[in-house]
C-alpha cells in the first residue's frame, strides 16, 4: 500500500518560511517523481514543484526564486523549502509521486498525500 505522508505545514507572518517534509512508503522510490501541488480555498489545485528521480527540478513561475525542491532517495523523502511567503502562498499543501523518468506539471499523478496546510498571515 503506498502512502504519502506530508508534514511541515503551519502559520507564519508573511516574508517566513517553513520547509515541508513528504516521505513515501509502498514503492519504489526511485522510479518515481514527485511533486507537489496546492489549493487555497475556492480555487483549483495547482501545481507548485517537481523533481525527477536524478533530480531534475521544474517550479511553477509564482514560485520560482522562492521555493526550492529536493529529494533524498536514501529516507525516500521529497522536502520544499519554501521562503519570503506571501498571502497568497495560503493553501493545502500536496505531495504526489509519478511513475516516470521526467517532470511533470499536469495533474495526473499516481499517488496523492493527504495535505498540509500552510498559512500565511499579512
Amino acid at each position: 500500500q503506498v502512502q504519502l505522508v506530508e508534514t511541515g505545514g503551519g502559520l507564519v507572518q508573511a516574508g517566513g518560511s517553513l520547509r515541508l517534509s513528504c516521505t513515501a512508503s509502498g514503492l519504489s522510490f526511485t522510479s518515481y517523481t514527485m511533486g507537489w501541488f496546492r489549493q487555497a480555498p475556492g480555487k483549483e489545485r495547482e501545481f507548485v514543484a517537481a523533481v525527477s528521480w536524478s533530480g531534475t527540478a521544474l517550479y511553477a513561475d509564482s514560485v520560482k526564486g522562492r521555493f526550492t525542491i529536493s529529494r533524498d532517495n536514501a529516507k525516500n523523502t521529497v522536502y520544499l523549502q519554501v521562503n519570503s511567503l506571501k498571502p497568497e502562498d495560503t493553501a493545502v499543501y500536496y505531495c504526489a509521486a509519478r511513475r516516470t523518468l521526467g517532470v511533470h506539471t499536469t495533474l495526473d499523478y499516481d499517488y496523492w498525500g493527504q495535505g498540509t496546510q500552510v498559512t500565511v498571515s499579512s
